[in-house]
């Protein structure tokens, strides 16, 4: 994975995903993906790209530190 930072909408579901978490499932206003008791909401999409601090919320609630993102 990139260096710690912005990253594609695409991307963060590909990694979400080798790190375990199954989806991305319909929900009512946001996607969501599942990792046993974990359900962690994904932005729609955008023009750019997720940005710094709110990946940093999304892993938080996943879960991951940064070392572990960096290595997926």
């Amino acid at each position: 994975m990139p260096v710690f930072g912005p990253v594609s909408r695409n991307d963060l579901i590909k990694c979400l995903r080798k790190a375990g978490y199954e989806g991305a499932y319909s929900g009512s206003k946001h996607q969501f993906m599942r990792k046993e008791n974990l359900t962690i909401r994904i932005p729609n999409p955008h023009r750019g790209d997720i940005g710094k601090s709110l990946l940093v919320r999304i892993l938080r609630q996943a879960k991951i530190n940064k070392q572990e993102w960096e290595s997926l």
